[in-house]
């Protein structure tokens, strides 16, 4: 099959030139062929080796598709098979799989290039927990049945509340006792076993089964039922419970500190028993994942750990010996009265810290201590005036607690907490004193009496600074000397003992008089230091000159004030006329006013803030029945929506966005037929939100609109369409975004079923109706049921065309709409040697044939 052309040269071969030799293959079957061609160069021979091969594929698959650990979280999970061709021609491969594990494979057939390979996708549905092992048959050209194993483990995301020094599971923290007002902390950490990232945020169930706030468990049965009935809907219990951080982001297996607070408080219920117990339980959910506020729209469920919280809340109560109100003996200036006050802690749980505050005239010893449980402490108060009155003072008492600071759970302060107040009477009287007059030796004092002969002792203090005269001198006339009595001058008085202040530096335009003559004072100016009349005279010009600066100033500003003004009213629109001038305004009375509408009032998004199930439930309310809107606009138009819709949301507030069902079950569905579940959408934040959906999938296609901005508190839905042309099961999902930012994903699950129709039997026995003629037809009704979602047609064909058949059946042809029925009617006609047995093929238009036997019950009469 190797055919040799070349022309061998007679003459030797100069050097440079070359001898062309021509080889042809011409195979005659497929089978590779090998051969040898012989040269002779002189003496030398050399074998060439000649091979014939047959072009032919090399098909290669990967043997095993591993998944590894994913979530079960109703996610569609793909990996890519590699089939490679290192071939020279192009190879085919088929692929089978009947696994228990619905797989979705594409292609499950093609066409490999030579020396190119081709990806083959195969996704896995983690809706069920639970181990995969699953083996597809690959049918490879050239190499026969190839096995190739499907692997993967699906497992529960789990999150989990351990104690920081046990480091086990824990289901309760119990706070014990504590006094309202006062805090107590408890660490825990949070565990993510799982092997993906997990978004938490806390919720506090404050509508438990279980739950109690504020109740005596103590009591009796009656009590305790006497105690719910007082109780009131409107206690906020998001101030009890604080946990930091409340949201957050865990990786794989990673395990984050939380600090969760207590801090109760007294709700007043009952006064006869002051004791407050509280169960409460802390969810920590997956963000995003409700599904409590969603059960009417089925399938949605999240993943979450309970905490229980348990706690006790106890008034201080201390009671006081004599009592609250203290009186005190009477005493002088000077003296001090005293009063012994025991202290008892009723509590039998917890201490007491207390604090004396200062108080003027009374002071305690000591000012601060603590009693322990059910014990008493004597204190000293004691009553020492500094002034002569009767005082009613009131002593505060701090009681002194650990507090939370709400800026940072996790740091406890003290402080006080409480306050108790007692009442302190005392009275301070004056004490006479007698004046005891003494012979003055001589030098007469600065105050003295007027003949300066006695002095009284201890009545007078000397003043450091000599007294400067105040007075107007027209307004004393006393001692005034004749000469004096008409000066009208503003001239001001001296006191007599004044002279030491009098050889001060003064200003010229000043007089003064002495108190008693107005004769003018001797005033001493040192010509040193005093300015000169022409000094004074320059200095007044200087400050005239600044002030005419200020005043031109002003005066330009103005101007330019009044040009501007002109310009703006100077126009054809605008006169110039003030608004409302003239006018009087109308009495406005209250009822004139519209009612406003109370404004809903939003979850707080603070960091600190507590999500509670029942202000969930209260806010998914207000959202629900609100009006629905059935079209909205695909994308951010007005600039509040732009600006809403660029936010990136917290764990906290995609928790209060509602996009479910998380599962769509479209259950048992015709092929060729169009199917329709809705997609609810609830914002209850107070922002816009724009939501994308992006769809691959070709059966879910005509889905629309995938683009839509939700306003706030606002309920809306996306119609979600499956089409399909393939029965069999359908697995699969489609992903949506919040913001352009956020991702989630939805399920969607259907059975997709072949036209079907069903007939109501499958043998009919057609008698004579009694009172019947002779030779009258025999009827009889069979009914064509369809049990499918899509119209089929349908055809009555007889089973056997050869033979003329004596039964009848109408209509022949005909449609059954979607969970409908048509009644056939069959009509066997008697005559000489009609068969009374016959058959029909129910023809269902792209569905399986159905038959029908039909039987003639013929009685004849003896």
């Amino acid at each position: 099959q190797f055919k040799l052309i070349v022309e061998n040269p007679d003459k030797l071969l100069a050097s440079g030139l070359q001898v062309k030799a021509v080889v042809e293959y011409t195979p005659k079957c497929a089978e590779d062929l090998k051969d040898k061609l012989i040269l002779v160069v002189d003496d030398d021979v050399v074998h060439i080796p000649v091979l014939g091969l047959i072009p032919y594929c090399d098909l290669e698959i990967e043997t095993e598709v591993d998944f590894g650990e994913m979530i079960a979280n109703s996610k569609l999970v793909t990996k890519h098979v590699s089939v490679s061709n290192r071939g020279t021609i192009s190879g085919v491969f088929r692929i089978s799989y009947d696994g228990v594990v619905l797989l979705n494979i594409k292609p499950v057939r093609g066409v490999v290039k030579p020396k190119c390979e081709r990806k083959i996708r195969v996704d896995v549905c983690t809706d069920v927990p639970g181990v995969i092992k699953e083996m597809m048959k690959v049918e490879l050209e050239n190499r026969g049945s190839t096995e190739v194993w499907v692997k993967g483990v699906v497992v529960e995301q789990v999150l989990k509340v351990l104690g920081v020094n046990c480091g086990k599971a824990l289901k309760c923290i119990n706070f014990g006792p504590l006094y309202f007002g006062t805090s107590k902390t408890e660490q825990i950490y949070l565990y993510n076993e799982s092997p993906e990232c997990l978004d938490w945020v806390a919720v506090l169930e404050d509508n438990a089964i279980g739950g109690e706030v504020g109740t005596d468990l103590r009591g009796s049965t009656d009590a305790v039922l006497h105690d719910l009935s007082l109780k009131t809907e409107d206690v906020d219990v998001s101030t009890l419970i604080l946990c930091a951080p409340n949201q957050g982001t865990l990786e794989p297996y990673e395990k984050s500190l939380i600090t969760v607070c207590f801090s109760p408080e007294d709700f007043e219920v009952n006064d006869a028993s002051p004791v407050q117990d509280y169960v409460m339980f802390l969810r920590f959910e997956t963000a995003g994942k409700r599904g409590g506020c969603l059960q009417n729209l089925s399938g949605s469920h999240s993943r979450y750990v309970d905490l229980a919280l348990k706690g006790s809340g106890f008034p201080v109560i201390l009671t006081f010996k004599p009592g609250t109100v203290i009186n005190f003996e009477d005493c002088y200036l000077g003296e001090q009265a005293q009063v012994a006050c025991t202290m008892k802690n009723e509590s039998e749980f917890l201490p007491v810290t207390f604090r004396f505050r200062k108080t003027a005239h009374f002071s305690i010893s000591p000012a601060r201590g603590q009693l322990k449980k059910k014990s008493e402490k004597e204190v000293m108060i004691s009553f020492s005036p500094h002034q002569i009155g009767k005082f009613e003072m009131k002593q505060i008492i701090d009681i002194i607690g650990t507090g939370v600071d709400k800026n940072n759970v996790g740091v406890l302060k003290t402080k006080p907490f409480h306050q108790i107040y007692l009442t302190l009477h005392g009275v301070c009287k004056s004490k006479r004193t007698s004046i005891v007059f003494t012979i003055n030796p001589g030098l007469t004092p600065l105050i003295s009496n007027e003949t300066g002969q006695f002095v009284v002792r201890s009545t007078g203090h000397l003043s450091e600074t000599a007294p400067v005269a105040i007075l107007k001198s027209t307004q004393t006339q006393i001692h005034t000397h004749r000469k004096n009595r008409n000066c009208e001058d503003d001239a001001l008085i001296a006191f007599p003992n004044d002279r030491a202040a009098s050889l001060r530096p003064s200003e010229w335009n000043k007089k003064y008089r002495t108190i008693f003559t107005k004769t003018v004072r001797y005033n001493y100016v040192d010509p040193e230091f005093a300015y000169t009349d022409s000094e004074r005279l320059l200095r007044e010009e200087n400050k005239k000159h600044y002030l005419r600066f200020i005043s031109h100033l002003r005066r330009r500003r103005l101007e330019r004030e009044v040009s501007r003004r002109f310009y703006i009213y100077n126009n054809s629109v605008s006169l110039g006329i003030k608004p409302a001038e003239g006018l009087k305004s109308p009495n406005i009375s209250i009822k004139d006013f519209p009612k406003e509408k109370p404004q809903p009032k939003m979850l707080p998004l603070d960091d600190n803030c507590m999500l509670t199930s029942r202000k969930l439930s209260a806010i998914v309310s207000k959202s629900t029945n609100k009006g629905v809107w059935s079209w909205l606009s695909p994308m951010p138009s007005s600039a509040q929506e732009k600006e809403d819709c660029s936010l990136t949301l917290t764990h906290k507030q995609l928790h209060q966005i509602f996009i479910g069902p998380s599962t769509i079950d479209f259950g048992d569905v015709c092929v060729y037929s169009t199917t329709t579940k809705e997609l609810h959408i609830i914002n209850n934040l107070s922002v816009h939100i724009w939501i994308e959906i992006e769809i691959e999938v070709a059966e879910l296609q005509e889905t629309s609109p995938l683009s839509q901005v939700v306003p706030p508190l606002t309920k809306t839905h996306i119609p979600v369409v499956f089409e399909t042309i393939r029965a069999g099961m359908f697995k699969s999902s489609f992903s949506y975004k919040i913001n352009n930012k956020h991702i989630g994903h939805v399920l969607v699950v259907a059975h997709a079923k072949p036209i079907e129709l069903q007939l109501s039997r499958r043998e009919l026995i057609v008698s004579p109706i009694s009172g019947c003629l002779a030779g009258t037809e025999f009827r009889r009704t069979v009914r064509v049921c369809n049990p499918r979602n899509h119209p089929a047609g349908f055809t009555w064909k007889p089973l056997t065309e050869a033979t003329k058949s004596a039964f009848t059946i109408t209509p022949t042809r005909g449609f059954v709409e979607a969970y409908s029925d048509v009644e056939c009617e069959v009509v066997w006609n008697p005559a000489y040697s009609a068969p009374d047995t016959g058959e029909f093929t129910l023809s269902v238009h792209k569905g399986n044939p159905i038959n029908l036997k039909c039987l003639a019950k013929v009685t004849i009469d003896g």
